[in-house]
């Protein structure tokens, strides 16, 4: 079962990563996007080390974030 996280590149699977908010179609979560930032990653650092992940998606898990307060 899937729950519905209120934005299209954002899932959350019960079976994925024990139900944690994920990027669609992968398994890099939302809080793994949201730490590297808060260490201080840019938004290309990620991108260069994780290439799969677009800057469309690093939006949406701080927007993701944003939404959860």
């Amino acid at each position: 079962m899937l729950a519905h996280s209120h934005h299209p590149l954002i899932s959350i699977d019960p079976k994925i990563r024990f139900g944690r908010a994920c990027l669609m179609g992968t398994r890099i979560g939302v809080d793994d996007v949201l730490g590297w930032l808060a260490h201080g990653m840019s938004h290309t650092e990620i991108s260069e080390d994780f290439p799969e992940i677009t800057e469309a998606q690093i939006q949406a898990c701080l927007g993701f974030a944003a939404n959860q307060q």
